[in-house]
C-alpha cells in the first residue's frame, strides 16, 4: 500500500493542534490570577493538574487497549474534541480554583488519547523512517505547547478568553484532519493490555532501564522548565529594567525544541539515538547550572542562552522514545511504554511540586539548580549506551 506524502504533514498538523491544549491555561495565567483571585503557587498546580490528568488517561488506555479496540483515528478524534470542550469550559465554569484545577485534569486525562495516540496512528504508516518520523511528532508536541504563549503574545489587548476559544477551535480542526484524512496505516498493530510484569521487564533489563532512567531525567527538567520559563522572564524583567515580552520569548523557547527534536532524529540515524540524547542531556544539565550567571546579564547572552537550553531541554526526548521502544521486548513493548510514559511524567509531577514549593524562598535566579539532578541522573543512568554503535544504540 503506497503511502501519501500529504500523511506526515497532517499527523504531524492534528498533533499540533491536540497538544496546543497542554499549556493554554499556562500561557494566559497572569490575568487567570487577576481575574479568579489565584494565589502565587498557581503555575506549579495548574500544571500538575494536567500531568495528573495524562498520567491516568495514559494508563487506562493502555488498560483498557482503547486504541486497539476502536480505530486509533476515532480516538484521537473524540479525544480532542472532548479535550477542547474541557479546555473552553474555562470560560463558564464558576471562577473557582477547584473548578480551574478540573477543568485542566479533564484535559489532560484526554490529551492521553493524542499524544500517544498520534505516535500510534504514524506507527502504522511508517516503519524504518519512524525515528524521523517521532522527531517530527515530538516537535509538534513541543510546538503546540509553546503556541498559546505566541497568541498571548500577539497583542497586549488580546483577551484571555481569545487564547483558550483559539486553541480549543485548533484542536476540533486537527481531529477532523485526522478523522477525514488519514486512514489506518498497513504496519498498524494489535496492542495487548496493560501487564504488570513490564515493571519486572524495566528492573531486570538492564539496557531498558539505563534509557528509561535517562528519560525519567530528561522529563524531570523538562516540563519544570517549560511551566516556570515565564515566572522567571517576568523576574528578570523585573530586576533588570529590561522590556521583555515574556510570553513572546516563552513562545520562541519550548518552540524552538522544535528543531532539536526535528535534526536530533535525523543526526540519529548516522550517530544513534543514546550519543544524541546523551548529548543533548548533557547540554541542558549545563544550561541548568549556568542559568544563574545569565539571569543578572544582559538580555541578549541571555535569550541566546535560553534559546539553546530550548533546542537540547526537548531534543533528547524522541531519541529516548526510540531507545525505549527498542529495548523494550516485542510482546510486551506497549505496557513497558506504557510504565515508562507514566512515571516519566508522574517525575515531572515532583519536580514541579518542588519548584512551586520552593519559589520565592530561594534567589529567583537559582530556581533551576532544582533541575539538575535530573540530567545528571540520567546521564549517569544511561552512561553504558552512550558509546553504542546506531544499529545497535
Amino acid at each position: 500500500m503506497s503511502r501519501p506524502r500529504y500523511l506526515l504533514p497532517v499527523i504531524v498538523f492534528s498533533q499540533f493542534c491536540g497538544t496546543s491544549l497542554w499549556f493554554a491555561a499556562n500561557a494566559v495565567l497572569v490575568d487567570l490570577q487577576q481575574d479568579w483571585g489565584l494565589a502565587q503557587d498557581s503555575p506549579g498546580h495548574i500544571t500538575i493538574a494536567v500531568q495528573l490528568g495524562f498520567i491516568l488517561g495514559t494508563f487506562l488506555f493502555a488498560l483498557l487497549v482503547i486504541a486497539d479496540r476502536f480505530s486509533p483515528r476515532l480516538v484521537f478524534f473524540v479525544s480532542s474534541i472532548v479535550a477542547a470542550l474541557a479546555t473552553a469550559s474555562l470560560l463558564v465554569i464558576p471562577q473557582l480554583p477547584s473548578a480551574l484545577l478540573l477543568s485542566r485534569f479533564v484535559s489532560g486525562f484526554f490529551l492521553a488519547g493524542i499524544y500517544p495516540v498520534g505516535m500510534k496512528i504514524a506507527a502504522g504508516w511508517f516503519q524504518r523512517d519512524l525515528g524521523r518520523a517521532l522527531g517530527f511528532l515530538v516537535g509538534a508536541l513541543v510546538l503546540g505547547t509553546a503556541f498559546p504563549h505566541l497568541l498571548r503574545a500577539s497583542g497586549a489587548q488580546l483577551p484571555w478568553q481569545a487564547v483558550i476559544v483559539s486553541v480549543s477551535v485548533l484542536a476540533v480542526i486537527g481531529a477532523g484532519a485526522m478523522l477525514l484524512l488519514v486512514p489506518d496505516g498497513p504496519y498498524m498493530t494489535r496492542g495487548s493490555g496493560f501487564t504488570p510484569r513490564a515493571l519486572t521487564i524495566l528492573l531486570h533489563s538492564k539496557r531498558l532501564r539505563a534509557s528509561a532512567c535517562g528519560y525519567f531525567g530528561h522529563m524531570w527538567e523538562l516540563y519544570a522548565l517549560w511551566a516556570f520559563l515565564p515566572l522567571w522572564l517576568i523576574a528578570y524583567s523585573q530586576r533588570n529594567a529590561v522590556e521583555l515580552n515574556p510570553s513572546w520569548w516563552t513562545f520562541a523557547i519550548i518552540a524552538i525544541g522544535f528543531f532539536g527534536c526535528a535534526i536530533g532524529g535525523a543526526i540519529s540515524m548516522r550517530a544513534g539515538s543514546a550519543r544524541v540524547a546523551a548529548v543533548q542531556l548533557a547540554i541542558s544539565g549545563i544550561c541548568c547550572l549556568m542559568s544563574p550567571l545569565f539571569f543578572n546579564g544582559d538580555s541578549l547572552p541571555l535569550l541566546l542562552f535560553l534559546l539553546l537550553w530550548g533546542i537540547t531541554v526537548a531534543g533528547d526526548s524522541p531519541q529516548f522514545s526510540a531507545l525505549n521502544a527498542k529495548y523494550a521486548p516485542p510482546e510486551y513493548l506497549g505496557s513497558v511504554l506504557t510504565l515508562v510514559n507514566c512515571i516519566g511524567f508522574l517525575v515531572t509531577v515532583f519536580s514541579i511540586q518542588l519548584l512551586d514549593a520552593l519559589l520565592g524562598i530561594i534567589p529567583v535566579d537559582f530556581l533551576f539548580w532544582l533541575l539538575i539532578p535530573g540530567p545528571v541522573i540520567g546521564l549517569w543512568m544511561m552512561r553504558g549506551l552512550r558509546d553504542s554503535r546506531p544499529d545497535t544504540a
